[in-house]
C-alpha cells in the first residue's frame, strides 16, 4: 500500500510542478513617454532651480502642506467620514478577494471525502435464494477538476488579478487626494466668500451713513434730491449683495459639510482670508520623469495596461490542451469496522485532455478582443500622461502669474482707495458733483472684492498645484496599510 501511495505522490507532485512554467503573455515593456522632458518655459512660468531642493511633492503629506489647524482638523474628518473614499477602500478589498480567488486556482482543491451506503437486493436480483443487503463505507481524499497551467493560462489571468488589485489601489489613492484638494478648496473658497460678506455688511454700513448725512443735507437744501437718490443706490446695491453673499456662505457650508461628511462645528468654520501662506507651504516641481509616473491615477492606467497584457496571454493560451486532472486516495471497505485495515487501500487517478479543434473563430476573435484591449489601455495610459502633464503646466502657468496679479490688484485697490478720498473730499468743498463720489465707491467696492478673488485664487493655485504633482496622501496612513498587505 505504502508502494502505490508514494506512487501516485510523486505523479502529482511531478505534475504540478510543471504548472506554470510556461506564459504566452507578450513580455511587458513601458511605453515611451508622450510628453516633453522638462516643463514648459516662457513668460508666465517661474524660472526654477536646475536642482530642486526638498521633498518631492508626493513624499509630503497633507499635514506638512496645509498648516492652518482648522483646515487639518476638516480634512482629518473628511478622510474619516467621506462616503466615495469608503467606497475606494472597499473596493479595495473586493480586488483583493478577487485577486486571491485567481491565485488559488493555481493550486489543487484537495477535498475530504467520506461517505456510505446502503442497498437491498431483492431476491430475485441476487441470484440466491434469498434478498441481500449490502454495505459500502468510504473515507478519502481527492483533488476534483484541477487545471495542470501547462501554458499559463491560470497564470495569466492570475496575473490580471492582480494588476485591477493594483489598479484599485492607485483609485484609492487618487480618490484621497481629490478629496484632500476638494476639501482645502471648498474652504478657502468659504473663507473668501465669508470675507466678502463682512466686506459687503461693512459698506452697507459706511452707505448708511453717508445716506443719512446726504438726506440731511438735502432736507437743509444744500444739496438737490437727486444726490439723495444716487445715495439711495449705493445702500441698495449693497443690500443686494448682502443677500447673495450670504446664500453663498451657506451654499459653501453645505458644500463643505458633504465633503467632510459630518455637520460642521462652529470652531471649524473661519472667518477671514489671511493675506499671507499661512494656509500652506510652497511647492518646487520636479521634473516630469520623475513626477508623472508616480502620479496615481497614471499607476492605476499603467496598472490597466499590464492587466489587459496578461489577459493576451490567457487567450493565446486557449488555443492550446488543457490538461485536467481528478485524482482520489482513501479506504473503502464493506464492514466499518475494517475499515482502516490492510487490503482497504484504493486509489483513481484519472486525468482528462482537450484539445480545440473547430470552435467557429472565437479563439481567434477572443485574442484580437484582448489585442485591442491592450492597445486601448497604452492610450489611455499615454492620455492620462498627457492630461496630467498638461494640469501640471496650467498649474505651473497659474503659478507664475498670480504673485504679479495679486501685486497689480493690490496697487490697484490702494490707487482707487485714495482716489475715493479725494473725491470725496472734492464733493464736500462743493468743486464735484456727488455722481464723482459714486462711481469712486462703486470702483473702490468692486477693487475690494476683486482683491478677495486674487487672493483666492492664489491659495487655490497651491491647492491645485500640489493635487496635479501628485500630493495629498498621508504617509503614515500610507506605511499602514502597506504593512496590513
Amino acid at each position: 500500500m505504502k508502494s502505490h501511495l508514494l506512487c501516485v505522490s510523486i505523479l502529482l507532485y511531478s505534475i504540478t510542478s510543471l504548472t506554470g512554467c510556461a506564459s504566452m503573455a507578450p513580455t511587458y515593456a513601458q511605453p515611451t513617454s508622450p510628453v516633453p522632458a522638462v516643463w514648459p518655459s516662457g513668460p508666465a512660468y517661474k524660472v526654477e532651480a536646475a536642482t530642486p531642493v526638498g521633498k518631492k511633492v508626493t513624499d509630503i503629506p497633507w499635514r506638512e502642506f496645509f498648516v492652518d489647524p482648522q483646515l487639518q482638523k476638516l480634512i482629518a474628518l473628511a478622510l474619516e467620514n467621506n462616503r466615495d473614499l469608503r467606497v475606494a477602500a472597499l473596493n479595495i478589498e473586493r480586488s483583493q478577494a478577487l485577486y486571491q480567488i485567481k491565485r488559488a486556482d493555481l493550486l489543487p482543491k484537495v477535498d475530504a471525502n467520506a461517505g456510505a451506503g446502503f442497498q437491498r437486493i431483492a431476491e430475485t436480483l441476487s441470484g440466491k435464494d434469498r434478498a441481500i443487503t449490502t454495505e459500502q463505507y468510504t473515507v478519502g481524499l481527492g483533488v476534483s477538476s484541477y487545471e495542470l497551467d501547462m501554458f499559463g493560462r491560470v497564470r495569466s489571468l492570475k496575473d490580471q488579478a492582480l494588476e485591477q488589485f493594483l489598479a484599485t489601489e492607485q483609485a484609492h489613492r487618487s480618490v484621497q487626494i481629490s478629496l484632500v484638494s476638494q476639501v482645502a478648496s471648498t474652504y478657502l473658497t468659504l473663507v473668501a466668500d465669508r470675507e466678502r460678506l463682512k466686506l459687503a455688511n461693512e459698506t452697507l454700513l459706511n452707505q448708511q451713513e453717508s445716506y443719512k448725512l446726504t438726506k440731511s443735507r438735502s432736507d437743509a437744501g444744500i444739496i438737490s434730491s437727486l444726490t439723495v437718490f444716487q445715495a439711495q443706490t449705493t445702500v441698495d446695491a449693497a443690500r443686494v449683495d448682502i443677500a447673495r453673499y450670504t446664500a453663498l456662505v451657506a451654499l459653501d457650508e453645505n458644500a463643505l459639510s458633504l465633503v467632510v461628511g459630518t455637520q460642521l462645528t462652529p470652531e471649524l468654520v473661519p472667518t477671514s482670508l489671511s493675506d499671507s501662506t499661512t494656509y500652506l507651504t510652497e511647492l518646487t516641481p520636479g521634473l516630469p520623469s520623475d513626477v508623472l509616473l508616480v502620479r496615481p491615477d497614471i499607476l492605476q492606467a499603467e496598472a490597466a495596461l499590464k492587466g489587459a497584457n496578461a489577459t493576451i496571454g490567457a487567450a493565446r493560451a486557449a488555443f492550446f490542451p488543457r490538461i485536467s486532472l481528478v485524482s482520489n486516495v482513501g479506504f473503502g471497505s464493506d464492514d466499518l469496522t475494517a475499515l482502516f485495515k490492510p487490503g482497504s487501500f484504493a486509489w483513481k487517478f484519472a486525468p482528462q485532455i482537450t484539445l480545440p479543434i473547430f470552435d467557429g473563430g472565437s479563439n481567434r476573435a477572443n485574442q484580437s478582443v484582448a489585442e485591442s484591449d491592450r492597445n486601448i489601455a497604452v492610450a489611455r495610459y499615454e492620455q492620462a500622461i498627457q492630461v496630467a502633464f498638461r494640469e501640471v503646466a496650467d498649474a505651473l502657468a497659474q503659478r507664475g502669474t498670480i504673485d504679479s496679479q495679486l501685486s497689480a490688484q493690490q496697487s490697484f485697490t490702494d490707487a482707487i482707495a485714495s482716489s475715493y478720498k479725494l473725491s470725496q473730499a472734492r464733493f464736500d468743498a462743493g468743486v464735484d458733483s456727488y455722481l464723482t463720489v459714486l462711481d469712486s465707491q462703486r470702483s473702490l467696492y468692486a477693487a475690494r472684492q476683486a482683491l478677495i478673488s486674487t487672493r483666492l485664487a492664489r491659495l487655490s493655485s497651491q491647492v491645485t498645484l500640489y493635487k496635479v504633482l501628485g500630493g495629498g496622501v498621508d504617509g503614515r496612513a500610507e506605511g499602514n496599510a502597506k504593512e496590513k498587505r
